[in-house]
């Protein structure tokens, strides 16, 4: 059985970030579910109740516009080595834009 956690542990951090992968679920009223992989190691856990990750493997116009529409974003984990294992986030997404200036 499943259970549910408020926040990030420190141990749940670590794992998270070792995963080669992950996948990345959005929907948006009257529209198709979106579920796209990710990973590179981009993914960065921020704090306890907040992760970012760099979208370098898609150009994720469906995952914006579905958080623009309703903000609701699933990110999955699960172990590819050892023992069997998923973690799920769910919360509400924002899309941002960095520009470097020199």
């Amino acid at each position: 059985m499943g259970r549910v956690y408020e926040n990030i542990s420190k141990e749940q951090a670590r794992w998270i970030v070792k995963q080669p992968m992950f996948f990345v679920a959005t929907a948006a009223p009257d529209a198709h579910v979106n579920v796209s992989q990710r990973g590179l190691n981009t993914f960065r856990v921020l704090g306890p109740n907040r992760v970012a990750w760099l979208d370098l493997t898609g150009s994720g116009v469906e995952i914006i516009a579905h958080l623009r529409a309703d903000g609701r974003i699933t990110l999955m984990f699960c172990a590819f080595e050892g023992l069997p294992k998923i973690l799920r986030l769910y919360g509400r997404g924002a899309r941002t834009w960095r520009r470097r200036i020199r």
